[in-house]
């Protein structure tokens, strides 16, 4: 039963690809330049890349259809922005420059010498001139720009700062917590004595975009060079530099492929060279790198042609497609030096593609099928990624078996006539294992091939002997308990949630802004907006309102709340004015006036005489890390929920990241479960024995949980960035795992260490060149000031090294544990 159903699945692909392989090998020049030309017209669609590219942060690395968009939906819809600008009210994070200020030791920022700094640098700020001025251009209140409380309260005179009595963090009703950081007061008293840090904001009018961003970057370009302060260390920030550094860390990299590619063919040619000056494979791994080349230029080209928006993590995706390019590269080259030199290139590149062929169509379907599960996400920076790097890795497979099958072919010709690597000038024929410059073309005359590679003999007459004792298992075995150890330990220590300012090269201003908020602003967290979205709910009625008193007080005693200050509500200064308001004519008849007058009227959506919704405000503490946004998020939703008779949402423009904490674990986990069940059908097709299929879905899981464990012990977050390579682990895992089975199971050899070795000896050397030729493909990223790229390096070396280490070192020892797959009655050829 078993060999019949991988004949059944196996034998017609072979004869497929051994005729496929007789046609490229008779026309190899057709097949050498339909392909360039493919390549070359494919490629034209490059010309869109610049419409195609899709940085937007919000769009890509936030869920697609997060609740907090909904949310902001219907505050939007409810609370529309009004002509009186208030950075509380805002759905979005609004259109801002930003300054924070601390002294240059450390030390009180409220002293005249600094405040006069501050008050030239604010000076400075509002003289910004473009095509328009600060004052034309900034958001206002009652006709005059939103001014800062710090400087509003010292009549911007710096002598006035030693006389000022402020309390903390509430003074005569407005919050200071977002304006002073790191705080001393007085003994048993709210009374502020100094204070580390001042943050001043200059808000603009989103009317214009254009003006706007013209006098933001006057801002930066002012900030950038101003050094007159001299008791004081600004950093800056404005509402768009994030999106501009993000767009400047993809233009970074440019410089790195040159390098990778460069990386790629040494390491290639390296690997596949001989001193033979015939039988050395020098131009055959130099085009298996331009195949991958021309994949990632075909692939990309076709799909900015067909409007796939072009995400910056795409930009990743060919240093990956180079790397694993040329593992099938290595496979062919493996399966060609196994077959007899004195036949025609023809028919030697017939057994290559019969004995190769299913081999690398499996090795390709695993990889882009784990991508394409990728499309499964919410974040569309990974859709992007997923759907250009799968469609890379189909077009890998296609210009190997096309552009580098004739490759092989007119290498092989070369052979034939005994012709030199470099001049092709016929040389001649050398005897033994042995060549030269002068001579070359040696083979074993016993078996008319060539001779064995120097890593081949070693992984069949020292590494897998060695492997095989029983002493090295027990070793094996204590370091696998190690690792896997190690590895959950480190899961348990993730991080979740892709932290903004990680989008920022490395020594940005974007960082040092984002230092200093956390360093200084992190007592207080976000003011959250509580919205009553019923349209019946009866705000006139004790009952009703003693419902919604008792959810302002479940919010209240949120350990993320400020219990010390009360909740912002309308309706609570409504009910302390004088008037009866306890029947419904009465409330609305008066709601209009008091509105107007209270400053509260863009808090009530009141029309046509119905109050269709309402906002109050949570004033949240000690919002530090990533964890506790995820906390404060949860509580404040949960909460929410649990409010009866009240039907309410939480809001805040920064809920628009923090949901990515809510999906990415169960998205990331729900894509590995469906994607391993995928490969672990491939791998019971693959290999026809179930026992070792489940072997080859251990080794995945095993994979999983190692890169998992060790990327949060090497700092990188669970996020959409590192959900990529997650998936990506799958894939690889297979191609490690699944083979090193299928070749310890097919393996005619009678015992179960026989048929370890004989399995290392097959694929020991091809793993070990697709692991160093992947890692050299990516190596580069490392020196990457991006953490998106660092992190794909991170991962990408953690996934590589482990996989391989689980293909010629755990796998192998595990499998001669398990005597149901090493019955001899299981024989099947195998297809390396």
């Amino acid at each position: 039963m078993a060999k019949c159903k991988t004949d059944c699945i196996e034998r017609p692909l072979s004869l497929a690809f051994e005729k496929l392989g007789r046609v490229v090998g008779r026309y190899p020049y057709v097949f050498l330049i339909l392909p360039i030309c493919v390549a070359a017209a494919l490629g034209a669609g490059f010309i869109f890349l610049k419409e195609r590219e899709a940085n937007d942060i919000e769009d890509q690395f936030t869920p697609v259809n997060g609740p907090a968009k909904l949310e902001r939906a219907i505050v939007v819809e409810n609370f529309p922005q009004s002509e009186e600008f208030s950075q509380l009210r805002l759905s979005s994070e609004g259109t801002f420059a930003s300054l924070i200020i601390t002294g240059l030791q450390g030390e009180n920022i409220l002293t005249e010498e600094a405040v006069n700094d501050i008050i030239e640098l604010d000076r400075r700020v509002k003289s910004i001139t473009t095509e328009n001025t600060f004052q034309n251009l900034c958001a206002k209140t009652k006709g005059m720009c939103v001014s800062n409380a710090i400087l509003d309260i010292i009549n911007y005179t710096a002598t006035e700062i030693d006389s000022l009595n402020i309390t903390y963090p509430m003074n005569n009703g407005m919050f200071w917590g977002t304006t002073i950081g790191r705080v001393e007061l007085k003994p048993d008293s709210s009374e502020l004595t100094s204070a580390k840090a001042v943050r001043i904001f200059y808000f603009l009018d989103e009317k214009d975009e254009k003006e706007n961003s013209d006098w933001l970057d006057g801002f930066l370009k002012l900030l950038s060079n101003y050094t007159d302060q001299k008791t004081v260390h600004v950093s800056y920030f404005t509402s768009i530099s994030r999106q501009n550094e993000l767009e400047a860390n993809s233009d970074s990299i440019i410089p790195l492929f040159s390098v990778t590619y460069f990386l790629a063919i040494t390491s290639s040619i390296l690997s596949c060279m001989r001193l033979d000056c015939v039988r050395t494979k020098v131009w055959v791994a130099a085009f298996g790198v331009v195949s991958a080349g021309m994949a990632v230029l075909s692939s990309f080209g076709l799909l900015l042609f067909c409007g796939m928006p072009f995400a910056m993590t795409v930009a990743t995706a060919p240093f990956l497609i180079l790397g694993v390019g040329v593992d099938d590269m290595f496979i062919m080259i493996s399966s060609w030096q196994k077959t007899e030199v004195n036949k025609a290139a023809e028919m030697r590149l017939a057994e290559t593609y019969k004995e190769a062929g299913v081999s690398i169509t499996i090795t390709t379907l695993t990889d882009v099928l784990a991508f394409y599960i990728g499309l499964m996400t919410p974040f569309r920076s990974v859709q992007s990624f997923c759907m250009y790097t799968s469609t890379a890795l189909l077009f890998c497979f296609i210009f190997n078996i096309t552009f580098f099958g004739a490759c092989l072919a007119l290498n092989g010709r070369r052979e034939k006539g005994n012709r030199h690597w470099l001049t092709c000038v016929k040389v001649p024929q050398a005897t033994g294992d042995g060549g030269g410059c002068c001579v070359g073309g040696a083979y074993d005359v016993k078996t008319c091939k060539e001779f064995e590679m120097p890593m081949d003999s070693f992984f069949k007459n020292y590494y897998g002997p060695f492997l095989t004792r029983a002493w090295v298992k027990t070793l094996v075995c204590l370091v696998y308990a190690g690792y896997l150890a190690a590895s959950i330990y480190g899961c348990f220590q993730m991080q979740e949630g892709l932290d903004v300012k990680n989008l920022a090269a490395d020594g940005s201003y974007v960082g040092s802004y984002y230092d200093k908020e956390d360093e200084f602003f992190s007592a207080f967290g976000p003011n959250v907006m509580l919205v009553i979205k019923d349209e019946a709910f009866e705000y006139w009625s004790p009952t009703a309102r003693e419902s919604l008193d008792l959810c302002l007080k479940k919010f209240q005693d949120l350990t993320v709340a400020d219990s010390d200050i009360s909740p912002m509500s309308w309706l609570s200064a409504y009910m302390n004015t004088s008037l009866n308001l306890n029947n419904e004519t009465q409330f609305k008849s008066h709601l209009t006036a008091f509105l107007n007058q209270s400053g509260f009227s863009q808090d009530v959506n009141f029309t046509n005489n119905q109050i269709h919704a309402s906002r109050m405000f949570i004033q949240t503490v000690n919002i530090r890390t990533a964890i506790d946004e995820k906390n404060m998020l949860d509580a404040f939703r949960e909460t929410a929920e649990k409010c009866e008779n009240v039907d309410l949402i939480v809001y805040h423009p920064a809920f628009i990241y923090f949901d990515q904490y809510a999906v990415v674990v169960d998205n990331t986990i729900q894509n590995i479960a469906v994607a391993t069940c995928a490969m672990l059908v491939i791998s019971l097709v693959l290999i026809p024995n179930p026992l070792c299929s489940l072997w080859v879905t251990f080794a995945i899981a095993s994979v999983i949980v190692g890169v998992a464990g060790f990327m949060a012990l090497w700092d990188v977050s669970l996020d959409s960035v590192s959900m990529i390579n997650l998936v990506i682990c799958i894939g690889f895992s297979v191609d490690f795992s699944a083979h090193i089975s299928y070749a310890f199971v097919s393996s005619e050899k009678s015992s179960a260490n026989e048929k370890a070795i004989d399995a290392i000896y097959k694929l020991g050397y091809p793993i070990v060149q697709g692991a160093v030729s992947t890692i050299a493909g990516v190596v580069v990223l490392a020196a990457a000031k991006s953490y998106i790229f660092r992190t794909f390096f991170k991962i990408m070396f953690l996934v590589i090294l482990f996989g391989a280490v689980h293909g010629i070192i755990f796998i192998p020892v595990f499998l001669t544990f398990l005597g149901t797959c090493s019955k001899s009655s299981v024989v099947v050829r195998h297809v390396w």
